[in-house]
């Protein structure tokens, strides 16, 4: 599903934010990114979000190469890439439903729809009796899981987070640390940052460590 064959990426200022990765993840592997604040794990994200280009090497998603895909099929392929984010980034003047719904709209799904969707993936993290409520009216962790429906709304088969449970405690990371099992056990890839390394042993999944922008190992 996602192979990394010799990728760097340096920036025009001459910084190689990643140098020679190789690495392959299949469809349905849930797998951890791990490594030091500016070890690369936020630019290898990027990489599969086309936000940025290798610089060297190939990225095969599904076979295809993204270096050869055109300025004008990137936003289709990203409808296939869901993300979360650490601080959620929710817009607070819409609703829960209306943050959620957004990737359709601007996908241009007609409103039945994009009800459906959305109303199916509120179920899926918990949160389909807060539907009309304010984010602002969510605790930290309910906030999260609507950045999360938000990301498996329009239903990608690559799910990216990059340091998801950074703002939570203990108790609420392991929770959110289940959902992204249960989207990894219907067959989505799925490849979180974090620099919560208690929380990733406790897991016993795979692991992928970088260092200085280089792959230094994977265990599992």
């Amino acid at each position: 599903m996602i192979r990394f064959d010799g990728v760097s990426k340096r920036y025009a200022e001459g910084y190689e934010a990643l140098s020679d990765i190789s690495l392959s993840l299949d469809a349905g592997e849930l797998a951890f990114l791990t490594g030091h604040s500016g070890a690369g794990k936020s630019t290898l994200l990027k990489l599969i979000m086309l936000m940025e280009r290798p610089s060297r090497g190939q990225l095969l998603i599904n076979g295809k190469n993204l270096n050869r895909l055109h300025r004008s099929q990137i936003p289709h392929y990203r409808r296939r890439v869901g993300v979360v984010f650490q601080d959620h980034q929710l817009l607070f003047d819409r609703t829960v439903f209306d943050n959620v719904a957004l990737p359709l709209l601007v996908s241009g799904y007609q409103t039945r729809e994009i009800a459906k969707r959305v109303r199916a993936s509120l179920d899926k993290v918990g949160l389909l009796d807060r539907e009309k409520l304010n984010p602002m009216q969510l605790s930290g962790g309910e906030q999260q899981r609507v950045g999360i429906a938000r990301a498996v709304v329009h239903k990608p088969r690559i799910l990216l987070a990059d340091e998801p449970t950074g703002n939570l405690d203990p108790a609420l990371s392991e929770e959110i640390m289940g959902l992204f099992r249960e989207f990894r056990d219907v067959g989505v890839t799925v490849l979180i940052a974090t620099h919560d390394l208690a929380l990733v042993q406790s897991l016993g999944e795979r692991t992928l460590s970088l260092k200085e922008g280089r792959l230094m190992g994977s265990e599992s």
